[in-house]
């Protein structure tokens, strides 16, 4: 029923480490691994495992064009959307199949998800403020409907990610796809949810932090913070967040985020 989407980059050791781990809670599932560097080749390391597809990118793709290419590659009716250094403690993703059944207009269902130190995220919400999107992770944990499901771990309805479009590539490398392809979602009509009862372990941006600047990572983050409220924005929230501009654009530099200009500039450069 499941096909879990695992891309990796410049991560083998984890890759194979938490593999090993969450195989025997995925041997009902189909896993396919979408490697997005060139450089290292896996084959010869998932050859031991038996219910492994390798997808082997010709070139550095990012993390969006490397799950849906993976999802192309899936024969199941739902995709499992894992990153490869998070792990399992049990199969109780399975019982996200009941939300699918039980309702028809369901997009996606989020994992709770346990950080290094102990927090649980996973649920989380969004709102506009000051002429900008921004998200947040939300007040509880209780089950029920969430801002986005997160690209790291979330199992979606495979027909309803196709009918989408599934995540657009000028987010690449990385951040904000997944909260896109959300917001698209809900304006479509379906529903996501966050299941507390799906507990993974999950420590964020480990492997992004190991191989970008913090600098470059914070100016992605911006480009595409703009890039989204440029596409998603309503008319009249555009013109908000035009006018609003300037304020932010000082407010920003006043605090020494010299990112948010970088970024707002290299958005710019996106459209182009």
């Amino acid at each position: 029923m499941i096909s879990v989407i695992i891309p990796t980059y410049k991560n083998k050791w984890s890759l194979l480490h938490n593999l090993k781990h969450n195989i025997p809670y995925l041997d009902r599932a189909e896993i396919i691994i979408v490697n997005d560097n060139p450089r290292i080749d896996l084959k010869k390391d998932l050859g031991k495992f038996t219910n492994v597809i390798l997808i082997e990118n010709e070139k550095n793709c990012g993390f969006g064009e490397s799950v849906n290419r993976g999802v192309k590659k899936a024969k199941h009716p739902y995709v499992m959307l894992l990153n490869d250094d998070v792990l399992f403690q049990n199969d109780a993703y399975e019982s996200a199949i009941d939300h699918f059944t039980k309702d028809s207009s369901l997009f996606a269902v989020g994992f709770a998800q346990k950080e290094k130190d102990g927090n649980i995220v996973g649920k989380n919400r969004f709102f506009w403020r000051r002429g900008l999107f921004f998200h947040q992770k939300a007040n509880d944990l209780k089950s029920g409907e969430t801002g986005w499901a997160e690209g790291g771990a979330c199992i979606i309805d495979r027909k309803k990610f196709e009918e989408l479009g599934g995540f657009d590539l000028m987010y690449s490398p990385f951040y904000w796809e997944d909260i896109d392809l959300s917001y698209r979602a809900k304006k479509a009509g379906y529903k996501i949810i966050f299941d507390p009862g799906i507990v993974v372990e999950h420590h964020h941006e480990s492997t992004i932090g190991k191989h970008f600047s913090k600098d470059f990572v914070k100016t992605i983050a911006f480009r595409n913070q703009f890039l989204f409220m440029w596409k998603n924005a309503t008319s009249r929230e555009k013109l908000i967040h035009f006018f609003f501009f300037p304020f932010n654009l000082c407010y920003y530099l006043f605090k020494g985020e010299f990112a948010f200009v970088k970024g707002f500039f290299e958005a710019v450069r996106t459209l182009r």
